[in-house]
């Protein structure tokens, strides 16, 4: 049996390990990472921490096979991140330096805790709030992301969201299509790095 519920405290171990496993644009990042937990750090761990009443779960029998995580106000989240979360992340893991593009893969991910990019304005602007979601290929063509999405969306509307956001990896061509089948649409904020694969999806409530 599948259940969707409110994320716990005792998942976060298994959130951690499917970010790390759905962290190459959808593919397993295992073989990419040598610190497991790096992609969680940024992308769910913070989330299940601090805002666990905007995050929900999936579990089968085999344990949690999905999440949702994400948080009304974005810009308020990220002074949040500032305060309560970077700073410890950034005295167990140090500034990678030297040239960029020798760096691995584990160097990457810890200069975005030391530097973490910021959605473009204009898209939090007219879109304040964002998501983050990942699923097992397990759970994967059973409508169980689309049933993730709608509890947060249900919370969101309740809470009086007027907008919400997403960024997905532009080489993840399933989550791509899952996205515009959903009700969101392709956005191009101004000012963007024109190397940032990330492609950005908003959706008025």
């Amino acid at each position: 049996m599948t259940v969707l519920r409110p994320v716990r405290a005792d998942d976060l171990e298994q959130i951690y390990q499917i970010s790390l496993v759905t962290g190459d644009a959808g593919s397993d990042a295992s073989k990419l990472h040598h610190d497991g937990k790096l992609i969680g750090h940024i992308y769910s761990a913070p989330y299940v921490l601090l805002s666990p009443e905007t995050a929900f779960v999936v579990e089968d029998a085999e344990g949690v096979a999905g999440y949702i995580v994400g948080v009304f106000d974005t810009v308020s989240f990220e002074q949040r991140l500032e305060r309560d979360w970077w700073p410890a992340l950034r005295k167990a893991y140090a500034d990678p330096q030297g040239d960029p593009t020798t760096w691995s893969a584990d160097q990457k991910r810890i200069a975005a805790i030391h530097h973490p990019s910021h959605v473009p304005a204009a898209l939090v602007n007219a879109f304040p709030a964002h998501i983050h979601m990942n699923l097992l290929p397990r759970l994967q063509g059973q409508g169980m992301g689309t049933r993730l999405l709608d509890q947060w969306l249900t919370t969101a509307r309740a809470a009086a969201v007027r907008a919400v956001h997403l960024g997905a990896n532009a080489n993840n061509h399933g989550a791509l299509r899952f996205w515009g089948s959903r009700g969101f649409s392709r956005i191009e904020p101004p000012l963007v790095d024109p190397s940032d694969p990330t492609a950005w999806f908003g959706q008025k409530l």
